[in-house]
């Protein structure tokens, strides 16, 4: 009878033990159910005890139209953006992701500190997740804020694998809450996309409108400041390198927050900019924008009218209903293109006013005053080009005013000590990291302190990013001590700002708030800008430090922090291997060919390259024998900055019916073999100002053969043309006009093969 007895109160124990596991884990299993979020506009907050929060993650393809087309995209739980995932500071999160695809994945936890093991790189913290297979996070919940999450494979995130997480303190104000997440959408394949970036086509620039061509320039009264921007070898000012078909908001271009609000009600809007490379303007209907917090750390509150967030930061928000309508929270890409909204309150619309059209040609003057004939960015007089005191929209992009007339960049300047700049209805006051103020002292803790200096590099051309001309995959990783503080002195001397991300740390941004600067996890520098960040070592492994740019990052523009004798990372079994396979992202090659199909013959070219390495062919084909065929193929590697010098090796083939006579000599008095030759060379091509491309070859048996070239000159918005010209006395221009992505129409003149007209087609 006591066995029983001893029997009965063990099974009423464990009875109660599992009720009280179950009772302190949230779990949701199910695929076809959204796991536990935090409603659209939840009031958080509360004692709750910490507990283990699960999610089942179910990634797979989709179908959507955001663009106006079905498109494959990739949706967790069925839905776009991924679920948002809400947690209390002091819980442990515990995250099952089942892939469902047929190819990797991997989630990185955006801004969090956790065991490094769980920060989701591939090949750098874990190894992808196959498909087909389950992979768990579990960290403990240790900070506050509005965070994010994301792939980190491949182009994953710009086809739907981005969602908010939001870590509520132990005790929130109650006050209601929605979380934001801003993104873009391209019918584009992102690898066609990024292919089109490296291969330098314009045909995005031509979709969004802001083509620079002579034509245009002229008619703006532009031509010295075109012709200036060409000879510093720049080619067309571009603000946001793709076009997208559409911008969203929760995934929705307009998006109605469905909770009722009324006069008077503030709302704290929790926004994180998910999207791969758009920054995006906020401005509200309602009146001013109170600034609360920015990459899950609280400021001191600061209002301003508007802001400008960087891909891949977060920040919180506080805005007022004045009265019981509903009011536009505007959300505009930084090339101003179109624009996505959220709506607050009920009743009659009133929309935000629109922000004005960009002026290319006033940006462009500002770039050649910034740039030297060496493509190094040089600093103006009067300019302070530190955490963003100097309004970028000003300062490099002119806007159009209400009566369509250019602003003059110049008087813009004026008062951008404070943030604000004078527009068509007065004063304005901008957000910019200067004005962040962190409530509490953010000093770091005593400790030796190393300082680095890196430089931010890149070529716009042939869409090379890097630090100190180098990307991940040609460096070390940087050895740092744990316990040490690291001072990171960014400078960007690349026309385009940058918004640069450090795993698993905070750091603080070095302004003139002193012991309380803001501490942030990115950085948006812009070009010619010098900032300084400090962070506490205080962590083990692996982190990455990268411009999250997506197309930036993909480039190889990174470094990687690596602490000393950190423990082997049980997720990486074989770090030789996954050191190869991290590093073939920014060594991969594109691929660009074109041919065109004329009355008198068929010429064309094919190029292979990545980010050093070029390999390239040109054919030209006659219909007889009096034209023959000719084709040259060269092999080389860009070895400068700039990537304007390219040494090279080649193999030149060609033959056509030799006419009767004396034979032909190059002008350097030298026997021509240009009918018949079957030759090696060496040689060097270099980019002139102009963008002209000179080349000096010298072939096996002695002969020496230069040549100017340049392609895709831009005569108007469709229009270009192109020359050639050498030492072997053959010569040819011609003329494309673009009609569509992979086709134009095009003449041209040979001195070999006369005149011609057809059709190319390019890929």
């Amino acid at each position: 009878m006591k066995f029983i007895l001893v029997c009965c109160l063990s099974i009423l124990l464990s009875s109660f033990a599992f009720g009280q596991h179950q009772h302190n884990e949230v779990k949701a299993a199910d695929p076809k159910k959204a796991p536990r979020k935090a409603s659209d506009a939840e009031t958080l907050g509360s004692n709750k005890q910490p507990r283990v929060v699960r999610y089942d993650l179910y990634v797979a393809d989709t179908t959507v139209t955001f663009g106006g087309k079905a498109k494959r995209a990739i949706a967790v739980n069925g839905q776009i953006p991924m679920p948002t995932l809400s947690f209390t500071e002091g819980d442990t999160a515990e995250i099952h992701v089942h892939n469902r695809l047929k190819e990797s994945t991997s989630l990185h936890w955006h801004g969090l500190f956790l065991p490094n093991q769980y920060d989701g790189v591939p090949y750098l913290t874990q190894m992808p997740i196959e498909p087909n297979k389950t992979h768990v996070y579990r960290f403990p919940i240790i900070q506050n804020g509005t965070h994010w999450y994301h792939s980190h494979s491949g182009l994953q995130e710009q086809i739907g694998m981005y969602g908010v997480m939001i870590l509520n303190k132990r005790k929130e104000p109650a006050i209601p809450t929605v979380p934001v997440v801003l993104s873009e959408w391209t019918n584009m394949m992102p690898h066609e996309v990024d292919r089109r970036l490296h291969n330098a086509n314009d045909w995005f620039a031509i979709k969004k409108g802001t083509t620079q061509s002579y034509a245009e320039a002229i008619k703006g009264g532009h031509f010295k400041t075109k012709l200036t921007n060409e000879l510093k070898r720049m080619t067309a000012m571009d603000v946001s390198d793709v076009y997208y078909e559409a911008f969203l908001v929760n995934g929705k271009n307009q998006y109605q927050v469905p909770n009722k609000l009324k006069a008077g009600d503030k709302v704290r809007l929790r926004i994180a900019n998910g999207g791969a490379s758009t920054y995006f303007w906020l401005t509200y209907a309602g009146g001013k924008i109170t600034v609360v917090a920015n990459d899950g750390n609280d400021v001191t509150p600061v209002e301003v009218d508007r802001l400008i967030i960087a891909v891949s930061e977060t920040y919180d928000v506080m805005v007022t209903i004045p009265e019981n309508k509903s009011f536009e929270f505007l959300v505009t890409p930084e090339d101003r293109t179109q624009s996505a909204s959220l709506w607050l309150g009920d009743g009659e619309k009133v929309p935000a006013q629109k922000l004005p059209k960009l002026k290319y040609f006033e940006g462009m003057k500002m770039m050649n005053e910034m740039m030297d004939m060496n493509g190094n960015l040089v600093q103006m007089e009067g300019m302070k080009m530190q955490n963003q005191v100097m309004d970028m929209n000003t300062v490099m992009y002119a806007e159009l005013d209400d009566a369509g007339t250019d602003t003059v960049a110049s008087d813009a300047h004026k008062g951008h000590d404070m943030g604000s700049n004078k527009g068509a209805k007065g004063p304005m006051t901008t957000l910019n990291y200067d004005m962040l103020r962190s409530p509490e002292k953010t000093v770091l803790p005593k400790a030796p302190t190393r300082e680095m200096e890196f430089q931010l590099t890149g070529n716009m051309n042939r869409y090379v990013w890097t630090l100190d001309n180098k990307t991940i995959s040609e460096e070390d990783k940087i050895l740092i001590k744990k316990g040490e503080n690291l001072r990171i002195i960014l400078y960007n001397n690349s026309m385009m700002r940058h918004p640069m991300h450090l795993h698993g740390h905070d750091f603080r941004v070095i302004n003139s708030q002193g012991d309380y600067a803001p501490l942030k996890n990115v950085l948006d520098i812009m070009p010619m800008e010098r900032d300084t960040i400090e962070f506490s070592a205080s962590e083990s492994g692996d982190w990455f430090f990268h411009c999250h740019i997506l197309y930036h990052m993909m480039s190889g523009m990174g470094k990687i922090f690596s602490y000393e004798n950190s423990p082997l990372n049980p997720e990486i079994p074989n770090p030789k291997l996954a050191q190869r396979k991290l590093f073939a992202d920014d060594r991969m090659f594109h691929f660009m060919a074109e041919n065109d199909f004329a009355s008198n013959g068929n010429d064309g070219m094919a190029m292979l390259a990545n980010t050093r390495w070029s390999i390239g062919a040109e054919w030209r084909l006659g219909y007889n024998k009096m034209h023959g065929f000719e084709t040259e193929t060269h092999i080389g590697r860009y070895i400068d900055r700039m990537q304007w010098l390219m040494p090279f090796v080649g193999f030149d083939w060609r033959y056509r019916k030799m006419e009767a006579g004396e034979p032909e000599t190059n002008i350097f008095g030298q026997k021509s073999t240009k009918d018949k030759r079957s030759m090696f060379s060496i040689g060097l091509a270099y980019t002139l100002p102009m963008l002209v491309i000179a080349q000096a070859e010298v072939y096996h048996d002695g002969n020496v053969r230069l040549q100017l070239m340049r392609e895709d000159i831009p005569i108007s918005k469709r229009l270009r043309a192109s020359f050639m010209v050498n030492s072997d006395k053959e010569f040819m221009g011609g003329l494309k006009f673009i009609t569509t992505k992979y086709m134009g129409i095009s003449a041209h003149y040979d001195s070999d093969m006369g005149f011609g007209a057809g059709l190319t087609l390019n890929y």
